[in-house]
């Protein structure tokens, strides 16, 4: 039976990965016999690993099909595309080993755009314009998000991403993110925390605010009132205040912050009940670390997107740190075979490729959910034309490791938030809340009288 092919990928910087500027990583899937083609319009939905499970597969051939992108082999956000590397990889592994995309091979090339927006947007010119490839894939971090999808654009390319958070500024139609935020993460992802915060029956009677001044992590915190939507114009600052928590510090710092001293001085003499730490990577466990410098520690840290391995090497600081995820490597994510398998295989990848938390997490998943995004759009459109493909994923469904999705316009092809409240207890990340995703025998743990 044909199935939709279902493979790995959304926020956490952890291993400096390999290679120079506007370097290069090409994957090419082998010459194996697995698997099976992807579903179209009307057939089984059932997902599918593409691991070798039908025997009817056809190997692969003809010129291969070439998918270009760039991710941030180097630079600040080198860290976290080092797991969408990993999760591409697998993926275009697997494919390849289920019969390829319309039957012939996929080579996955990948250029490094050094964290630099401008970078990304002019090698995605060079991989359209003078490598001429068929398809692409967008890089990870939202500077790099924003400047790719004008290039997409200008020549009509489909243009699926993972982690783009500026949700406001993506209204290209065959732009398709994969990371279930919603339209609105200034909103969903705050109130989420703030639930989760209030359900334990003591919550925070003051806060602190220190912000990456991260495009993404800006909106989020403060919103943007320049849209003219009044749903973009607040961000969790506003939010808290709206719930009557009393905000006793605010401070943005630069993606390129060295010094975290001074800021963990201003959250200590601040003392609040809650720190929220829109953070990228390893800020976390930076401020973590200067904050026990000075002998310092909150009663409870959020963290909107943090590297999970370098937050858990804090140790016992660590306990209690909040986070978003949208897929966990355990129940009941993990419920489904499929995925469950798809996880045990990213875990040996990322083990192999050093990566310091092998489990796949929200970022690895995002990535997953985009390739099958972009799968599911080809063959469902049963060719690599372009509006044909946009068509195809504008009204249709699509099957994802977060379930399915149906894009539109009026969200900016945003789906709706499937975010969850995940927190770090016995030196591990778990789902904590809401109830219904939470892991077993786990739930949110906070007490600002600590």
């Amino acid at each position: 039976m044909k199935r939709v092919i279902a493979l790995l990928a959304a926020l956490a910087m952890i291993l400096a990965a390999c290679g120079g500027g506007g370097g290069s990583a090409t994957t090419a899937a082998p010459d194996t016999t697995a698997g099976g083609p992807a579903t179209t319009a009307g057939e089984d939905t059932t997902p599918a690993t593409g691991a070798g499970d039908d025997e009817e597969a056809e190997a692969p051939s003809g010129d291969p099909i070439v998918i270009g992108s760039t991710l941030a082999l180097t630079g600040p956000l080198a860290p976290t595309a080092a797991i969408h590397k990993v999760a591409g990889d697998l993926f275009v592994e697997r494919l390849n080993a289920s019969g390829g995309l319309l039957g012939r091979p996929v080579e996955w090339r990948v250029l490094d755009d050094e964290s630099v927006a401008d970078q990304a947007a002019a090698l995605y010119e060079r991989l359209i314009t003078e490598d001429g490839v068929d398809l692409i894939m967008g890089p990870y971090g939202t500077g790099a998000i924003a400047a790719a999808i004008q290039v997409a654009e200008r020549y009509g390319y489909v243009y699926p991403q993972h982690t783009g958070s500026l949700t406001y500024a993506f209204g290209y139609e065959c732009h398709f993110p994969s990371w279930p935020t919603g339209r609105y993460p200034n909103i969903t992802n705050p109130e989420l925390v703030f639930d989760a915060l209030e359900s334990t029956g003591n919550p925070p009677e003051t806060i602190a605010f220190v912000i990456n001044q991260f495009p993404g992590s800006m909106f989020v915190a403060y919103g943007n009132p320049d849209t003219g939507d009044p749903n973009d114009a607040k961000g969790a600052k506003q939010i808290a205040e709206e719930r009557g928590y009393e905000v006793v510090l605010d401070v943005q710092y630069p993606l390129d912050i060295s010094d975290w001293g001074p800021i963990a001085a201003q959250v200590r003499d601040a003392d609040p009940d809650f720190v929220y730490l829109g953070a990228l990577g390893v800020d976390g466990p930076n401020l973590i670390a200067a904050l026990d410098a000075l002998n310092y520690q909150p009663a409870g840290m959020f963290m909107q997107w943090p590297a999970p391995g370098p937050v858990l090497g804090a140790g016992e600081s660590a306990e209690g740190v909040l986070s978003v995820t949208a897929f966990e490597s355990h129940p009941p994510f993990t419920d489904d075979p499929v995925y469950a398998e798809v996880a045990d295989a990213f875990r040996e990848a990322a083990t192999e490729a050093g990566i310091p938390y092998p489990e796949m997490e929200t970022q690895a998943s995002a990535s997953w959910a985009a390739w099958e995004t972009l799968v599911q759009g080809v063959e469902g459109a049963g060719s690599l034309d372009h509006q044909e493909i946009c068509d195809y994923l504008r009204n249709n469904p699509v099957k994802t490791i977060f379930g399915e999705y149906t894009y539109g316009t009026e969200s900016n092809n945003y789906y709706g938030d499937l975010s969850y409240v995940r927190q770090v207890q016995d030196g591990d990340w778990w789902v904590v809340y809401p109830e219904e995703k939470a892991a077993p025998d786990r739930t949110i743990q906070y007490s600002p009288d600590n």
